[in-house]
């Protein structure tokens, strides 16, 4: 099933390919807020501690492949938008040959890089022993979380958002049966919680990857890796990796900081990012689908279409994420308490103290997930590594500053999240208002 999206109703059919996107990575966060609900409330707020520690660290290993995936699928989705389909082939196997490679190097990377982990991460002695054992296992799972990435990478860029949602909701229910098992049947504990998901990762990565073969022809035949197309695949992917990175990077090195104000923080933050992730990743996968929009009309030369998705994109980000920030703002303290033991009062208040601050600007994040998607899908995704340097770089120098003033504290880390958002969002509105007057949208016929 593959949607050519030059053609049709703009806003409602860019909001009908998102669907199926959004409703696969909320069954995402539901296997993430599974381990940490069942982890917190089973084993207690130092395993709670170690894997929110956990999950930051392994978000900022995810977003690599995720980024290098990405950036591909936007070439995809202009070949599909040329209708070329031998160009299309190419770039795939050239694609995949770059990234798995990528990957056998990432996961070594963290191995090696395992123990030194706990002094980046400023980890405490007592949570240590739980996060180790927990990255341990998961650490297995990487080469899966590629092949799910790259397969729904591909199948979205053609037009299918389906069937990466069909694979991921068996994963889900897995992962959540295997938890349930593994860790209050078993008695398993962290190591048992990062058991579930490893698995559950290589059903959905495993099998997407064989639908995807059988499905769709332009990736069989015999597989050739031209160097040229490894140089175009590498130009986009390695600029979208470093943008998904760089933003990760940033939020690991907040996360150093929280874990510097103990235990308490440490198990609030890592609740209330699930809340939060939970929250915006409608917008985030708004955005994801709008640059396949972008991107296929770029392809088919379509700058109206373009420029009407973009108004029409701002618009539904803007209302869903003002909807969604009233929610979170008014069932903050519930939403914690679903994590946390009523009984651990200090740890439900910072996390409510987040959320309100955080959850009051999702109309922040929306409008910068949609201009990623934008610059990454016209070809030119060194602009959201610049917003990306923007928005992170004033959100770790503001928390490191606003931190050390003991009249702030831990709030200022809170705060200076918001205000990135906002400073990137002016940035990458005034570069897209350049690039519309100047007529540059689309690069010129040779």
């Amino acid at each position: 099933m593959q949607k050519d999206m030059t053609q049709g109703s703009v806003t409602s059919g860019m909001l009908r390919f998102a669907a199926p996107m959004i409703a696969g990575d909320l069954l995402q966060q539901c296997y993430n807020i599974a381990d940490t609900l069942i982890v917190g409330r089973v084993l207690g707020r130092n395993a709670l501690a170690a894997v929110g520690s956990s999950f930051t660290l392994m978000t900022f290993l995810t977003s690599i492949l995720l980024g290098l995936c990405m950036g591909s699928g936007a070439v995809f989705s202009m070949r599909f938008g040329q209708k070329d389909e031998a160009a299309l082939r190419e770039d795939v196997h050239a694609s995949f040959a770059l990234i798995a490679a990528l990957t056998l190097l990432l996961n070594g990377a963290a191995f090696a890089c395992l123990d030194g982990m706990k002094w980046f991460l400023r980890v405490p002695e007592e949570v240590w022993g739980d996060m180790r054992a927990y990255l341990t296992v998961i650490f297995c799972g990487i080469s899966a979380t590629f092949l799910y990435n790259f397969f729904a990478s591909f199948l979205r860029a053609v037009g299918n958002s389906v069937m990466p949602l069909v694979f991921l909701a068996v994963s889900a229910v897995l992962n959540i049966a295997l938890d349930l098992w593994f860790v209050l049947g078993l008695g398993r504990g962290v190591a048992g919680a990062a058991e579930a998901t490893v698995i559950a990762q290589f059903v959905s990565g495993v099998g997407l990857g064989i639908y995807a073969l059988l499905a769709c022809p332009v990736l069989r035949g015999p597989f050739r890796v031209r160097r040229a197309r490894v140089g175009e695949i590498a130009g986009t992917s390695l600029l979208t990796c470093v943008q998904q990175s760089v933003m990760n990077l940033g939020i690991l090195m907040v996360q150093g900081l929280v874990n510097s104000f103990g235990p308490v923080v440490m198990a609030a933050f890592a609740a209330a990012v699930k809340i939060d992730a939970f929250a915006y990743c409608p917008v985030q996968d708004f955005g994801n689908a709008f640059s396949t929009f972008v991107a296929q009309n770029y392809g088919a030369r379509k700058e109206a279409r373009i420029r009407a998705g973009m108004k029409g994109a701002l618009i539904a980000s803007a209302v869903f994420s003002a909807a969604v920030s009233l929610l979170v703002c008014i069932f903050a303290g519930p939403l914690m308490r679903l994590f946390v033991d009523a009984k651990e009062t200090q740890t439900i208040a910072e996390g409510v103290r987040y959320l309100r601050i955080e959850g009051a600007f999702y109309c922040g994040i929306g409008c910068l997930f949609l201009l990623y998607g934008l610059y990454r899908a016209i070809g030119r995704p060194g602009v959201s590594v610049v917003l990306t340097a923007v928005s992170l770089g004033t959100r770790v120098v503001l928390a490191y500053l606003l931190a050390a003033i003991p009249a702030v504290g831990v709030v200022g880390i809170w705060w200076s999240v918001p205000i990135g958002w906002a400073l990137a969002d002016a940035v990458g509105l005034a570069y897209y208002g350049k690039l519309k007057r100047a007529g540059k949208l689309l690069p010129v016929e040779s």
